[in-house]
C-alpha cells in the first residue's frame, strides 16, 4: 500500500544514516585497515540483513533460488561489497572525510554516462553540462581551491574515490537485470563476497583485533551503511506515490554529513569544500531535472 508520508519518513531515516557514515569511516580507519574494516562491516551487515528477512518471514526464500541466481550473487558480490567498499574505504583512508565524501556523490552522474553504452540511454545536453559542473566541483575539492597549478592533495586517494563511483555505477547497471527481492539479493551478494574479503584480509593485513574501537565502528558501518539504510531507502521507494520527492531528499545528505565531520571529527571545513560540494550538488540537480523532463527516472544514492 502506497503511503507518501511513511515513504518520506523512511527516506529521511536513510538520508540521516548516510550522513553519518563518512564520519564513522574515518573514526574506524583510525584503528583498522580498510580491509579489516570491510571484513567486520560485511560480517555485521550479513547478520543484520538475515535478521530483517527472518523477522519478515522471508529468510527461507534466500535458499530457494536458481543456480543462475546464485552465480549472479557471486558476480555481484565481487563488485559489492568486495571491490566497491575496498576502493571507497581506501579513499577515506587517504583523504580527509570532507574531500572523499563529496566526490563519492558523483556516482549518480557516472551512472547516467555508463547507461548510454550499456543500457542504450541517450546522452543529453544536460548530462554533459552536469558533468562539467560536477567534475569542476571535484577539481575544486581535490586541489583545495588551488586551481592555478592543479596539484591534487592526494592523487591516489582522489583516484580511488573516483574509481569507487565507476564501480558503484556499474553495479547498479548490472542490478537492473536482477529480479531477486532487493534485501535477499543484497544478503546473498554479501555472503558470496565474504570469502574473498576474508581471504585477502587474512593474507594482506591479518584478522582485525576485536578489543579495539575499530570493532565498534565496523559494527556501526555494517549495521547502518550496509544494512538498515538500504532497507529504509528501498521501503521509501516502494511506499512512495511521488518518488521524485523522496529522491530529492538525497541532496540533504552531503551537507548534513559535513556538519557531522566538523562536529565529531573536528575537521575544519575548507571554503573549497563548500564551493566544490555546491557545484557537485548543482550538477546532480541539473542531471536529475533533465531526467525528469525526459521521463528517464531518478537515481538514488548509497
Amino acid at each position: 500500500m502506497k503511503n507518501q508520508r511513511l515513504a518520506m519518513l523512511s527516506g529521511l531515516g536513510a538520508v540521516l544514516l548516510w550522513s553519518t557514515v563518512a564520519t564513522a569511516f574515518k573514526l574506524t580507519l583510525g584503528y583498522y585497515t580498510p580491509l579489516q574494516m570491510l571484513l567486520m562491516a560485511c560480517l555485521t551487515s550479513i547478520g543484520v540483513l538475515a535478521l530483517i528477512l527472518s523477522v519478515q518471514g522471508r529468510l527461507a526464500g534466500v535458499f530457494r533460488l536458481s543456480r543462475r541466481q546464485y552465480l549472479q550473487s557471486l558476480a555481484l558480490g565481487l563488485i559489492n561489497p568486495f571491490l566497491y567498499y575496498l576502493l571507497l574505504f581506501g579513499a577515506f583512508d587517504r583523504l580527509p572525510a570532507q574531500e572523499a565524501q563529496p566526490i563519492n556523490y558523483t556516482w549518480a552522474l557516472v551512472l547516467a554516462y555508463l547507461s548510454v553504452p550499456f543500457l542504450g540511454h541517450t546522452l543529453r545536453v544536460t548530462d554533459i553540462l552536469a558533468g562539467l559542473v560536477c567534475y569542476g566541483g571535484v577539481v575544486v575539492i581535490a586541489t583545495r581551491g588551488n586551481l592555478s597549478d592543479l596539484s591534487f592533495s592526494d592523487p591516489v586517494g582522489v583516484a580511488l574515490a573516483i574509481a569507487s563511483t565507476l564501480v558503484w555505477a556499474s553495479y547498479w547497471i548490472l542490478a537492473t537485470r536482477d529480479r531477486r527481492e532487493p534485501v535477499a539479493g543484497l544478503l546473498l551478494n554479501f555472503l558470496f563476497g565474504l570469502p574473498f574479503i576474508f581471504a585477502i584480509t587474512w593474507w594482506q593485513d591479518g584478522l582485525p583485533p576485536l578489543a579495539s574501537a575499530g570493532f565498534a565502528g565496523s559494527l556501526y558501518v555494517g549495521t547502518f551503511e550496509m544494512g538498515l539504510a538500504f532497507v529504509l531507502w528501498s521501503r521509501a521507494m516502494k511506499l512512495a506515490t511521488n518518488t521524485a520527492r523522496v529522491s530529492n531528499l538525497i541532496f540533504i545528505s552531503p551537507f548534513l554529513s559535513l556538519v557531522f565531520i566538523y562536529l565529531i571529527l573536528g575537521e575544519v571545513i575548507l571554503a573549497s569544500t563548500w564551493v566544490g560540494l555546491i557545484l557537485i550538488v548543482a550538477g546532480l540537480w541539473v542531471q536529475q531535472s533533465g531526467s525528469k523532463r525526459t521521463g528517464a527516472g531518478n537515481v538514488a544514492n548509497d
